[in-house]
């Protein structure tokens, strides 16, 4: 047996031994085509489908109405005309892209009455699996013995030609994924359509209801959901947006339970879980505590302070950077939840622990296991040449790609300004020129000089007080330390550099003459981002990859003798923004000595945290008049509307707006959050502490029907209520 036949065979064994612990069933994001091993285990938590119903190739599955959302999201199909329903924090840029001062979708809310109403949102996509198919077999075969530049010639073919052979002749795209740091390889084939339109958003009140205050953290009462629809051609197919696009029609759509949710019941969540890092060692943990989380909240402490500042100053700025301000904040948060429950759930010790154990399994067999022997140590040595170019690539990010909007603007033109002649023999000048005409207007329309020059000064500042001494960009350095100040630094860039001026770009591009941009290679904000960027790929990233590919080589071999070594412990397989099942139940937590939260939040607690003039915590006037009512309608029971309840699911970043299944495949709520004592689950699951946090289906409808007057919304969707059979 070969050793990737040996890893297939140890991943099924380690899904098998989940039986053996009952406690870890919860841990993990599963591949859906081995959910047939799970099967047992999930009917008797409450589940009445089989494997089959939830992932099958032959005919309509669960999976079939779980979408890819944006390519970062997940969403999920509510009737047969392509309705979809995702976070209101996932379809947060379109809001604000259809919103003005004067249209305030993200105050006021937005609901379309009629499709004609419905709103394009270009460059949107919404994406469905078609396959998942293990080619570990094949790809080990054809790539045995072979290294370096033709280990990467024939696996390069090798993937072309399977999917080649999977989508040729069809409107799939697909790929060759790699699994379990390449211990695993799976062909996965997809259908991406591309007229996505905004159907309903709730006023941010509901949407974002709790705002930073409350983000993280349960209990919660945030209606986080937002509605599209998906268009295809007559014959169903993907299409770019046209007036002649009808709506879609999905293999699946979930129906819709409104009989509610209790503690104990069986949940399932279906989405596209971003990543996860299970398999640190201990030295990276210590890493992530000590060093790698303080220094990039310390760039988001910047960032914060100068954007919520702004936002409070007006309006304009206020829906502007509403956008940025929620996804710089979102990561930052969750950062800082993560360092405090990995120090309080000693995640250190427990990684130590279990490292001294594989040591000396490996070490105490009938014939030791030389590689698992050396695998952490080769780990730890690799991290440590790692760690440096981790840092300097996390304070690239933070400054580059959630800094100043100056310098990403600037390197958008560098192709205009480096390679003019080339473009122009193309015959793409023109597309280029109109393109920029795009991207420039956009700009314009959230651009912020004052905000902007705050945030490169405050973030210089800060990155270079941060930055490994050996990698730090040596002109930006020499220039910011020639200055008087940061303020003074930055000014200088905005003085001088056209791209703080989008209407003199757009005059530049309508006269269309080559030597006005030959010129701003001089500029000085494009100079900037350019010496960033080249330091970045030839100082930063060659130093970053070869120490991923080494730790990941290293890694490999951790996780299969982990698998070997201890056969009753579940070791799942890392998220990476793949199709995954994750399923636990509805209950609540007690995370913290003294601290006991229930697993539901009803319209009561609303009203509690009502402050009249919070941004957090305001509401208007017609909602607060609705919930004083207490007319729930088929919605509420009891006397009571939930909103939102914890789970024990296993989830991370992309599974928000995860579609959330009960035990009959019905659709009973959506994910948007964990709990602020979950974030280090991406590192460290602990199913004592981790819940996820979903808003009720029942409170989603209710302010469609009830509250948004959007009814003809509710009536295309299939509703599944068992009181109306007794």
């Amino acid at each position: 047996m070969n050793i990737f036949n040996r890893v297939v065979v140890l991943l099924c064994v380690g899904v098998m031994g989940l039986f053996s612990n009952q406690a870890q069933a919860k841990e993990g994001m599963w591949i859906p085509t081995l959910l047939s091993a799970l099967e047992g285990d999930m009917q008797a938590m409450g589940m009445r489908l089989s494997a089959e119903d939830i992932y099958s190739v032959n005919h309509s599955s669960l999976k079939d109405a779980v979408v890819h959302f944006g390519g970062g999201c997940t969403a999920e199909m509510i009737s047969s005309e392509g309705l979809l329903l995702t976070n209101h924090h996932c379809g947060y840029s379109q809001i604000q892209y259809h919103s003005s001062v004067e249209n305030d979708y993200l105050k006021n809310g937005f609901w379309a009455m009629n499709r004609a109403e419905e709103l394009s949102n270009p460059g949107l996509t919404a994406t469905f699996i078609d396959r998942i198919h293990d080619v570990t077999q094949r790809v080990s075969d054809a790539l045995e013995g072979l290294e370096g530049e033709a280990l990467s010639a024939a696996r390069t073919s090798l993937y072309n030609d399977i999917v080649s052979e999977f989508t040729e002749g069809t409107d799939l795209t697909g790929g060759v994924v790699s699994f379990d740091f390449g211990n695993q390889h799976f062909l996965i084939t997809k259908r991406t359509f591309l007229d996505v339109r905004l159907v309903g958003a709730p006023p941010s009140a509901v949407g974002k209801f709790g705002g930073d205050t409350d983000n993280w953290l349960w209990p919660r009462h945030t209606g986080d959901f937002s509605v599209f629809r998906i268009y295809a051609s007559s014959t169903n197919s993907p299409a770019e947006f046209g007036p002649e696009n009808i709506p879609y029609t999905p293999n699946h759509h979930f129906p819709v339970s409104i009989d509610g949710v209790e503690e104990g019941d069986f949940t399932m969540i279906f989405g596209f879980p971003g990543s996860t890092e299970q398999y640190l060692t201990s030295d990276a943990v210590t890493h992530v505590i000590e060093r790698l989380n303080p220094m990039r909240i310390a760039m988001r402490d910047v960032s914060l302070a100068i954007i919520n500042s702004a936002r409070a100053s007006s309006d304009a700025l206020r829906i502007a950077y509403a956008s940025k301000q929620s996804s710089i904040s979102n990561a930052w948060k969750k950062w800082e939840g993560q360092t405090t429950g990995l120090i309080e759930l000693n995640a250190l010790g427990k990684k130590l622990e279990l490292e001294s154990e594989f040591i000396a399994r490996a070490s105490g067999a009938d014939t030791p296991n030389v590689d698992y022997v050396k695998a952490i140590g080769e780990i730890q040595s690799a991290n440590s040449d790692y760690f440096p170019y981790l840092e300097s690539r996390a304070l690239f990010i933070e400054l580059v790609y959630y800094g100043p909007d100056l310098l990403l603007h600037a390197f958008e033109f560098a192709d205009l300004i480096d390679d003019w002649d080339r473009l122009t023999e193309s015959g793409k000048l023109e597309d280029t020129i109109a393109h920029l005409r795009e991207v420039n207007s956009e700009y314009a329309r959230n651009y912020d000089a004052s905000v902007d020059e705050r945030l490169l000064g405050g973030l210089v500042a800060t990155y270079l007080e941060l930055a490994p001494e050996s990698l730090v960009p040596e002109k930006m350095a020499s220039n910011f330390q020639a200055s008087a100040s940061s303020d003074s630094y930055a000014s200088s860039f905005f003085d001088k550099s056209i791209f703080d001026n989008p209407a003199d770009l757009e005059a530049l591009l309508l006269k269309g003459k080559h030597k006005p941009f030959t010129k701003l290679k001089d500029d000085p904000a494009f100079k900037l981002i350019m010496e960033l960027r080249a330091h970045y790929f030839n100082d930063v990233s060659p130093g970053y990859r070869a120490g991923s590919s080494k730790i990941q080589n290293a890694t490999a071999i951790y996780t299969r003798g982990l698998r070997e070594l201890f056969p009753d412990r579940l070791f799942p397989v890392d998220a990476n923004s793949t199709l995954r099942l994750s399923y636990g139940k509805v209950e609540g937590s007690s995370p913290h000595d003294g601290m006991n939260y229930e697993p539901l939040s009803t319209a009561r607690g609303i009203l509690q945290k009502y402050k009249p003039g919070d941004p957090d915590f305001d509401l208007p006037s017609d909602l607060i008049a609705d919930l004083k009512e207490g007319d729930w309608g088929r919605y509420g029971k009891d006397g009571e509307l939930v909103v939102c309840f914890t789970g024990s699911n296993h989830t991370t970043g992309g599974n928000s707006g995860s579609p959330v299944i009960n035990g009959d495949g019905y659709l009973v709520g959506i994910n948007f959050d964990r709990s602020w004592e979950s974030t280090m689950s991406d590192i460290h699951f602990d199913e004592s502490r981790c819940r996820n946090i979903m808003v009720d289906i029942r409170y989603v409808l209710w302010i469609i029907d009830h509250y948004a007057g959007a009814s003809h919304l509710v009536d295309e969707m299939t509703l599944i209520d068992s009181e109306s059979y007794k």
